[in-house]
């Protein structure tokens, strides 16, 4: 069991995905706020009948399964709907990372959590040791967004602006990788903060082993 948990988080577009693979095939196990939170609106799953019940049988398709564009559609200018949708949701995946943490295998976990800071940050994930911030300047996510999502630059700017800023992210962080370079840069980084973790793991276990 992980008893050192690292949360990485970063802005939409900033290459969170490229960097948790990186510790993956590094032996290192990660929990995923986005896996979970799909695993939760299954049919069948406590989470989608709340959302049924708040949001109504609209939300659903033909097969009974969450249609996420239609919930999109509930929620998008819509902060009280908004809330409400986190308020079922966000509780229910802290506390299945949380227990996919305790279990994984390794001297630590990393747990990825996209909205990190918009859900509460540290106060919201207490067990968590340190927090990693995968950095892009705005311009290269608005760049990187209009091309993946094949976007013009307004609606892209319109996403970002909908996320914490890049300065809210930073004050969370312990640990920052700059991705605005080439993806090979990442190896050296990603390399040097896994010999990090593994020394500050090393050293928690110590600290809780008793003598």
């Amino acid at each position: 069991m992980s008893r050192y948990v690292v949360a990485i988080t970063g802005g939409i577009a900033s290459g969170k995905s490229e960097v948790t693979r990186r510790f993956e095939r590094l032996g290192v196990h990660v929990a995923d706020a986005d896996v979970a939170a799909r695993a939760l609106v299954e049919p069948g799953q406590p989470a989608l009948a709340d959302i049924v019940a708040r949001f109504g049988a609209g939300v659903l398709d033909a097969q009974g399964r969450l249609d996420r564009a239609a919930l999109r559609r509930h929620v998008f200018d819509n902060d009280q709907a908004r809330r409400d949708l986190e308020a079922i949701l966000h509780p229910r995946i802290r506390e299945a990372l949380a227990r996919e943490c305790a279990q994984a295998p390794g001297a630590y976990a990393m747990v990825a959590v996209p909205l990190l800071t918009e859900v509460g940050g540290r106060d919201a994930y207490p067990w968590v040791n340190r927090v990693l911030v995968v950095d892009v300047p705005v311009d290269e996510q608005v760049r990187r967004l209009m091309r993946r999502d094949g976007i013009d630059e307004a609606l892209a700017r319109r996403m970002l602006a909908a996320q914490a800023t890049r300065e809210q992210r930073l004050a969370l962080a312990d640990d920052v990788i700059g991705n605005d370079g080439p993806l090979d840069a990442l190896d050296a980084a990603v390399s040097a903060l896994h010999a990090r973790y593994l020394a500050l793991a090393a050293d928690a276990t110590a600290r809780h082993t008793p003598t």
